[in-house]
């Protein structure tokens, strides 16, 4: 039974995407995807109670740390799998897809969370290289669902890098495998790597921690290989790019998680706190930067993407049990955040037919609801209480001060002013500037994920409740210092 609900979380979804092949995406079998993540959250839910726990001989492994990331996969599919009906029935209605490519978008989405799932239960190096590249060759499709010029252009973009990324990253576990065998470890086992750390070869190592940095990072969204992110994410269906931003770059950067708790031991803290603090910074100048000239809503949505990839950096290479948990925390509220984002974002581009921010104009007397749903994601997504990522933010700032980092505390706060000050300017644009033109309706089905992700935030951000101790043990399991 033990290892029946490790499985269950990847078996889920791919069991999922088995009978979208099958029956095909109709007015029944579109809820069947809100019935996986549904089921995905559950079995998530009870690994966090459960404690560690194996199965397939190893393979696959669940701590706190898995149980926590399998939360963030399945509340984020569940609000994308909820608003996908109704995104798929107007793209049907406006001759933007067809049968053939609904019944194709239910598999690879399906597929694409157990890919996911699979990334964050995997107890090696090497599977969970697998599970990341697989998830590159799904969304890749999917990045190309409307097959304009745009789109696949974007997916090919995408394809290009972050293949790229992953070579690197193969390369880094290869050297990891290297350096182990000769220290007499030969095996890419998260736990056996970690316990003889301290015997790998040094040298061998910094390299090698480098390339899966870089390589995971590719992924993750992080500067400098962040360039696929905004194409991507602009051209994906909202749901699928609520996925891709709310919960694909978290796996990625889990994964550099994963190798910091390896590279600590063996080459100290000191190495691996300063190539984070290089990315991290890096990503929020890149971010800044490219903010204020942005002229695309939903390429703003991807551009603020990287910002929080580098926050999270940032709070990981302070290392400490605050900043861990923070990070955490951080990634869940980021998740529901940009999640209720860019589903707000797609209905309005469908809509509009345009993703300009001047097209969308007087959004507060067109649209109230959707207008308010977006501006309190928004608010959200920079760090305002009473949600959740004021409260991570807080947590990394005070821990990066206590930690004598205070420098680079400082630079990170200094560009979040001017990504606040971009994103505000550009949002009260949107909704505010202009003439209002023809009304636009909001599904029901989609207004529930909007506000169920809002509210999940909100209350996160006030209390942690039950996720308080699975927080500090998550955050001891990545390698916190005291």
């Amino acid at each position: 039974m033990d290892s029946l609900l490790v499985v269950a979380p990847v078996a889920v979804p791919a069991a999922a995407a088995g009978l979208y092949a099958v029956l095909g995406w109709n007015r029944i079998t579109a809820w069947l995807g809100v019935l996986a993540a549904a089921g995905l959250l559950t079995c998530a839910v009870a690994l966090a109670t459960a404690g560690r726990r194996e199965a397939l001989a190893g393979l696959l492994h669940s701590d706190a740390l898995s149980a926590f990331m399998l939360i963030v996969i399945g509340a984020v599919a569940l609000l994308a799998m909820l608003a996908s009906p109704a995104y798929l029935a107007a793209e049907l209605a406006a001759g933007h897809t067809g049968a053939r490519a609904m019944r194709r978008y239910g598999v690879l989405t399906q597929s694409f969370i157990a890919a996911m799932a699979l990334a964050v239960l995997a107890s090696s190096l090497g599977l969970l290289w697998v599970a990341i590249e697989a998830t590159t060759i799904l969304t890749a499709f999917l990045v190309g669902h409307r097959r304009t010029r745009q789109a696949t252009e974007a997916a090919w973009k995408y394809v290009v890098i972050c293949s790229v990324g992953i070579a690197l990253a193969l390369l880094g576990i290869v050297m990891v495998h290297y350096a182990g065998t000769h220290a007499g470890v030969a095996s890419l086992n998260w736990a056996a790597l970690a316990e003889h750390a301290g015997r790998l070869d040094a040298g061998v190592m910094r390299i090698a921690v480098m390339l899966l940095v870089l390589g995971f990072g590719t992924k993750a969204g992080l500067a400098p290989m962040h360039a696929w992110l905004p194409d991507a994410h602009s051209q994906a269906p909202a749901p699928v790019s609520a996925l891709m931003s709310g919960v694909l770059l978290s796996v990625a950067f889990y994964a550099i998680l994963r190798v910091k708790v390896i590279a600590d031991v063996a080459l100290g803290t000191a190495f691996t706190r300063t190539l984070l603090i290089i990315v991290a910074l890096a990503s929020l100048a890149v971010a800044a930067l490219l903010l204020l000239a942005q002229r695309d809503y939903k390429r703003l949505l991807a551009y603020s993407s990287i910002e929080h990839m580098g926050l999270l950096a940032l709070g990981a290479a302070i290392g400490n049990t605050l900043a861990l948990v923070a990070v955490l925390l951080h990634i869940l509220g980021h998740g529901l955040g940009k999640s209720v984002l860019f589903l707000s974002a797609g209905q309005l581009h469908q809509a509009l037919g345009s993703s300009r921010i001047r097209a969308a104009s007087g959004l507060m007397a067109r649209a109230p609801l959707l207008a308010g749903a977006f501006a309190l994601g928004l608010l959200a997504l920079l760090g305002l209480p009473p949600f959740s990522l004021f409260a991570s933010e807080v947590g990394i700032a005070r821990a990066g001060f206590a930690a004598g980092l205070g420098w680079a505390i400082t630079a990170a706060l200094v560009l979040m002013l001017i990504i606040v000050a971009a994103i505000g300017r550009h949002s009260r644009r949107m909704l505010l500037g202009g003439e209002p033109g023809e009304a636009i309706a909001l599904p029901r089905s989609v207004a529930v994920p909007l506000v169920a992700g809002l509210a999940a935030c909100a209350v996160l951000g006030i209390t942690l409740g039950p996720l308080h101790s699975l927080l500090q043990a998550a955050a001891t399991i990545a390698g916190a210092t005291p």
